[in-house]
């Protein structure tokens, strides 16, 4: 049997740390997880869940993903799990990489064992995943469900439940500044951010008001702060130019900016060029079983 998924990147307007309240947005580059179940021969000796992958697909992240999905949608472990994995988020840059992956992996076995689950019921498996491989304090609930539906998406991720979603224009775009250097996972900084509780639940009170802007801009200082990044002054300069939203993506070192197409190759031209990438993605378009839910 062989199942496909599908879930795509994001970008913070509010990190979760602080508060438990995170907010986020689906931007288009993605992952796409090809999975293949087939039983086992007899008396043939396999791995748990007999997972066949490359040596560059199977890490920790990977290995929970198809062990918690499998035992949710085809706990049957005399079959093998053939996957296949094609990923365009670069990892450990705050653009939800591991969130996209466990997703993706989740649909993938869902679909193949026969299921047919919701946004939501990926993304909050997701998010468990995420806890269990030590990758994510909160476990991302709203980078995951950002990656599954379009639009904002504001979550209690200490409870995995959504608070409420907002509608993006479809004419907006994103800049990216993606540089070379990864950040570690948060459960590392957890107590860090923790210390920023107030300032990290202006911020929130902000997004579910559905001032994603003053939201972003918010969390942005408190991050920037906490992490050591100096983006102020040029996120000041991107907003006068006419950005919509500018701000630091999950922990960095990623600088996201959203504003209407036709101006964003003008914003990306101010973008640092010391090495790092520069790219233009659009928003992620809306999908079958796009969450709707409290607004």
């Amino acid at each position: 049997m062989r199942g496909v998924g599908r879930a795509s990147g994001a970008i913070t307007i509010v990190n979760a740390l602080p508060t438990g309240i995170g907010c986020a947005l689906g931007i288009g580059l993605y992952v796409d997880a090809e999975v293949t179940l087939t039983p086992a021969a007899p008396g043939s000796a396999h791995e748990p869940f007999g997972l066949i992958a490359d040596d560059g697909v199977r890490t920790p992240l990977v290995e929970t993903a198809v062990r918690f999905a499998r035992r949710r949608y085809s706990p049957d472990a005399t079959w093998t799990t053939e996957l296949r994995l094609r990923s365009e988020i670069p990892p450990a840059r705050g653009l939800k990489s591991s969130s996209a992956v466990a997703s993706a992996i989740v649909r993938a076995v869902a679909t193949a064992a026969g299921a047919a689950p919701s946004d939501i019921e990926v993304a909050r498996l997701a998010a468990e995943i995420a806890r269990a491989a030590g990758l994510s304090a909160t476990g991302a609930f709203d980078d995951a469900l950002a990656g599954l539906s379009s639009g904002f998406v504001v979550t209690d991720n200490t409870h995995d439940e959504l608070l409420r979603t907002g509608t993006a224009d479809p004419a907006w775009s994103v800049a990216l500044y993606v540089p070379r250097a990864t950040h570690a996972p948060s459960p590392g900084w957890s107590e860090e951010f923790r210390r920023a509780a107030a300032d990290g639940r202006r911020a929130a009170t902000a997004s579910l008001r559905a001032d994603w802007w003053t939201a972003m801009d918010l969390n942005s200082d408190l991050v920037e702060r906490t992490m050591g990044y100096d983006y102020a002054e040029l996120r000041r300069l991107l907003r006068e130019l006419g950005a919509l939203g500018v701000g630091v993506s999950g922990l960095g070192p990623s600088l996201a900016v959203v504003a209407p197409t036709e101006r964003i190759a003008s914003l990306e031209a101010r973008l640092p060029t010391d090495g790092g990438e520069r790219r233009i993605v659009g928003l992620r378009p809306p999908s079958t079983g796009s969450v709707r839910g409290p607004r």
